[in-house]
């Protein structure tokens, strides 16, 4: 998890009396909430509410958000040309499964219009990768500013809404919802828990919450939450962002991709390089600008590669990819399990005399199988297996 943060007002020590000013309201405290992960016993965060966070009004089934999977005749890789779908619904009903397991879901989301209430993900953390758009997060933790090529990663049971400027231009999201918890790679922390000095980033890198928000009002507020496939439309009594304070290690932060520093040799250097995030069932990577090899005979672009157990998926965001031919901004590509993916030909060649790579990319690999979705089928080109021909 990030480093410990706060904002705002707390008392001197955890689950004292945090009193408000004599004759505020109610009985004269700030109301605290633990936000914690695996029950007590990692990260937590302690937020304080002008008014109880328990108090509901109504509870009510709001229908059910099913991710489609589909079974595949043939084991082959896939090119998911995404940047074709259309925009619609919100950031939150806009979202379009293509890939999934137990462990991960990878949705594309392309809003047409402002997020129309409050959303809660009760049993999964997310990661919004922002390609195009800026914009706020509010939370219960406060305002997060966010920009192109963010990393937005939201802790299960955070409520939020997600607002974009409409002066940048159409938003443009991935989003991977985690069903672990998503952390950092443990070798780049030390034993304190500090990045280390030669980590590809470090904690001045994460941006967390930049003011509260401390909304003060009482009345009927609806809150969807999403605990898989469930949807439930929960009525507060009250605005749910009106703390007052927070402290811990639990909230909302943001990572900009251009601030991943990539690592480098004279050869090429394999991709667990380029990891950035750490979760049970998969990893994220960024592939980032860089310097390419210095060897004279170093070849420049990736090894073909056989998956030997994991499933490999690469987003691709800007630049020219080196290693591909045909593929496009916005365009997912599926190298699955048991059979090898590479260069295609003519790129080996192609990279002898570069020295430096724009590709910016989002890899995510799986140590389960992925599937494909009802959604993907139509986004697919059955040619891409066969693209490796001369």
């Amino acid at each position: 998890m990030p480093r410990y943060l706060s904002l705002g007002s707390l008392p001197k020590k955890r689950h004292t009396a945090h009193r408000t000013r004599p004759g505020y309201r109610n009985e004269g405290i700030y109301y605290e909430e633990v936000v914690s992960t695996q029950g007590f016993s990692r990260a937590y965060s302690i937020v304080y509410h002008l008014r109880p966070p328990t108090r509901v009004k109504k509870v009510e089934p709001a229908g059910n958000w099913p991710v489609e999977r589909v079974d595949q005749p043939a084991l082959r890789h896939h090119h998911l040309k995404s940047g074709s779908l259309p925009a619609s619904g919100d950031p939150v009903t806009g979202r379009v499964p293509l890939l999934s397991n137990n462990d991960v879901t990878l949705w594309r989301c392309r809003p047409a219009g402002p997020q129309a209430e409050l959303f809660k993900n009760a049993v999964a953390d997310e990661i919004q990768f922002v390609h195009k758009g800026a914009g706020t997060l509010s939370t219960q933790f406060g305002q997060l500013p966010f920009r192109p090529f963010d990393y937005v990663v939201i802790p299960r049971c955070t409520t939020y809404r997600l607002e974009f400027d409409a002066a940048a231009g159409p938003a443009d999201l991935l989003v991977i919802e985690s069903t672990g918890n998503v952390g950092f790679p443990q070798r780049y922390l030390n034993p304190d828990g500090q990045f280390r000095l030669g980590a590809p980033f470090g904690e001045r890198d994460l941006h967390g919450p930049t003011e509260l928000i401390t909304i003060d009002r009482e009345e009927e507020m609806p809150v969807l939450i999403k605990d898989g496939a469930r949807l439930t439309r929960y009525v507060l009594a009250n605005h749910p962002f009106d703390a007052v304070g927070w402290d811990g290690c639990v909230y909302p932060f943001t990572f900009n991709a251009d601030d991943f520093e990539p690592i480098t040799g004279t050869v090429h250097q394999p991709p667990p390089i380029h990891q950035t995030f750490d979760a049970p069932g998969f990893v994220v990577c960024t592939f980032a600008p860089r310097a390419l090899d210095t060897h004279p005979d170093a070849i420049k672009v990736p090894y073909a590669h056989s998956n030997v157990e994991s499933d490999e998926v690469l987003y691709y965001v800007r630049g020219r990819f080196g290693s591909r031919r045909g593929v496009e901004e916005a365009s997912l590509t599926l190298h699955p399990h048991g059979i090898p993916h590479g260069p295609h030909p003519g790129t080996i060649a192609a990279s002898k005399d570069v020295t430096r790579t724009d590709e910016l990319a989002v890899m995510v690999d799986t140590f389960r199988p992925l599937f494909l979705t009802k959604q993907a089928l139509d986004l697919d080109d059955p040619t891409y297996p066969f693209s490796w021909l001369e």
